[in-house]
């Protein structure tokens, strides 16, 4: 039987049985097995240090008596107080009387000796045996099991997991194996999808091993059975998604060499960890326009359908989520689809980049169309968590009639979240022109194509080609990115911003004209920088993408840098902050006279590379042409 079961294995992927006979071996698995079965057996002893036995406290948590002890010690804390504020109150009077002083004095004492002797008694005395209340003791041991076991389960599965996989990936590089894999007949995939399920299966073993005594712990603590497969799914669906992201890294990020491991897995801990201590705080919210890139951990869902987890007092904020003003965090239903869909999207796209990158590591991660997607998508995402209900936000009934308080609070909400937008969209985009600007020997010959008239439609080619260069492909990503805050623009009819937005330079009374200014020099800076980076990968010089990125980080920081250190300040000096990439500060200080030349310039710089780049993609096409020829 365990022979056809390996055949069956072999012929459905020969990659995942190439993984598991290296794996499954006597050693390992026997490992495996004991460490799994250790450390349930000391999770279970740990907390059985507790049980209440016969020096059990009176005033214990599982002590039937201990509500009217301590309701008693309250009612004496409360007497002591009142009788110590009457008896400050009565000698603040001149003329007091000291016998009415007298008595409370007396009566005060006498309340502060009964509380020394109920605290004796307390330390003295303990709870009888048959006024333990066991059942709800054992209750919380098996809720303090499941919990602790959910989060090993999440910290092992997605830190171990993913630290195995791209340290597969970065030997079989190092040997040469992967290319004899990337040669053979298998779908990219088959292979793939055999690493994944195969290069871990250790960490499952360990987990899986685990799944009865949590099973059974989160019924003995009465958790209902759809909650905890509900966890499962949310568990399983983490895992796929950040084991193909692992995948994906391992492939394209291969000049890290023997760190690459410690850095994905180190980044997936401190990704855990970090909405961890975030989320054990009560005054954490969801309501930023960057939250759902937060819902990738699944600590908080975690916490959402098991709310003794950070024993938060209101429970998991993630019940007042909402999603362009639907309150998805109200219903269990709602809020594990909205996790699952969002898994299932972003290793849906995960897997797309693995399938261009396997065979052909040097090609680009998406294409162009994919890229355009990408910010489109994200866009939605970022802006149906910043139009959320809070506060006193208008509902969108009130919304819908115009009503001018409404469109302000909408204003509000926007203005709010503007660095946040303008931060996550600055990184996109500069990740975006990382990815998709080509690098010389492929312009030179997309452009030796063009030049014989091979493609006669360029324009198409500019906005899909593979090849071609990407400052028309990012063009149309900057215009993506900014259609939303352009219909806002256009829809509101104040655009007033709290002080909440003095971040971003813009002042606590932001106006259309503002906002449109600060938007033309954001469109303008990035297509500078993805003309720069264009022109710099053009060049004959060795390690060009190095140059290309020291560059643009040099043209982006230097200059607020520079300005910051002689002390030259946006409120002194507007017209300089407008030439730097960060035009917003001087936006509210300069003129619209100042604002609109400052515009004019960059425009002119833009042009001046643009043609500059033309000119260099002409000639290489040329050269390239000539050397075929000759």
């Amino acid at each position: 039987m365990m022979l056809n079961l390996i055949d069956k294995i072999g012929d459905f992927n020969p990659q995942l049985l190439r993984e598991i006979k290296g794996r499954l071996k006597i050693i390992p698995v026997a490992i495996a097995l004991i460490v799994s079965l250790l450390s349930q057996l000391v999770l279970f002893l740990f907390q059985l240090k507790d049980f209440p036995g016969e020096n059990y406290s009176i005033v214990g948590q599982y002590c039937r008596l201990s509500k009217s002890y301590l309701q008693q010690q309250d009612a004496l804390y409360r007497q002591s107080s009142t009788l110590n504020t009457a008896i400050s109150s009565l000698k603040t009077n001149k003329g007091f009387d000291k016998a009415s002083l007298l008595d409370l004095q007396t009566e005060f004492k006498s309340t502060d000796a009964k509380l020394q002797a109920l605290s004796r008694y307390f330390s003295e005395h303990f709870c009888p045996i048959n006024q333990l209340d066991m059942q709800s003791w054992w209750r919380d041991h098996w809720e303090y099991i499941f919990l602790s076991l959910s989060i090993i389960f999440i910290f092992t599965l997605l830190v171990a997991g993913t630290y195995l996989l791209i340290n597969n990936l970065a030997t079989e590089e190092r040997r040469g194996t992967l290319n004899f894999i990337r040669l053979s007949p298998q779908s990219e995939v088959n292979i793939l999808t055999g690493k994944l399920l195969g290069v871990p299966i250790l960490v499952y073993l360990v987990t899986l091993v685990a799944v009865p005594l949590h099973l059974y712990a989160g019924r003995s603590a009465n958790i209902a059975l759809s909650y905890i497969f509900s966890f499962y799914a949310i568990l399983a669906a983490s895992c796929i998604f950040f084991y193909s992201a692992a995948l994906l890294f391992g492939l394209v990020c291969r000049w890290f060499n023997g760190f690459q491991p410690w850095l994905g897995s180190g980044s997936v801990l401190l990704f855990l960890i970090i909405p961890m201590l975030m989320g054990s705080s009560s005054g954490i919210n969801f309501n930023n326009s960057i939250t759902w890139f937060r819902l990738f951990s699944p600590l908080d869902i975690t916490n959402y359908l098991f709310p003794n987890l950070y024993h938060i007092s209101n429970g998991s904020p993630l019940k007042q989520l909402q999603f362009f003003y639907f309150p998805i965090g109200t219903n269990v239903n709602s809020i594990v689809g909205f996790h699952l869909l969002s898994y299932g999207l972003c290793t849906f796209g995960i897997w797309q980049g693995l399938k261009r990158c396997f065979r052909n590591p040097n090609t680009a991660v998406i294409s162009k169309l994919q890229s355009y997607l990408l910010v489109a998508g994200l866009q939605v995402m970022m802006w149906g968590f910043t139009l959320q209900y809070f506060k006193n936000y208008c509902p969108p009934s009130l919304a819908n009639q115009r009503s001018t308080n409404c469109l302000y609070d909408v204003n509000s909400q926007i203005g709010e979240n503007l660095i946040l937008l303008a931060f996550a969209n600055s990184v996109l985009l500069l990740g975006l022109i990382a990815i998709l600007s080509p690098q010389r020997q492929t312009v030179q010959d997309w452009a030796r194509y063009k030049h014989q008239g091979v493609w006669k439609n360029s324009l198409k080619d500019l906005i899909f080609g593979e090849k071609s260069i990407a400052v028309v492909a990012m063009a149309i990503n900057v215009a993506i990115a900014i259609i939303p805050l352009i219909v806002w623009i256009a829809v509101a009819p104040i655009l007033n911003v709290h002080h909440n937005d003095s971040l971003l330079g813009l002042g606590n009374n932001v106006h259309r004209i503002h906002v449109v200014f600060a938007l033309a020099l954001f469109v303008t800076l990035m297509m500078i920088y993805a003309t720069i980076a264009q022109l710099i990968l053009m060049m004959k010089t060795s390690k060009r993408s190095l140059w290309a990125i020291g560059t643009v980080a040099a043209v982006m920081f230097l200059p607020p840098m520079i300005l910051q250190f002689l002390t030259i300040y946006p409120s002194k000096n507007a017209t300089l902050w407008l030439f730097s990439s960060f035009p917003w500060a001087g936006v509210k200080y300069a003129s619209t006279t100042t604002i609109f030349m400052a515009l004019l310039a960059e425009f002119s710089i833009l042009a001046l590379l643009n043609f500059q780049l033309t000119k260099q993609v002409k000639l290489a096409g040329e050269s390239a042409t000539k050397a075929l020829l000759s």
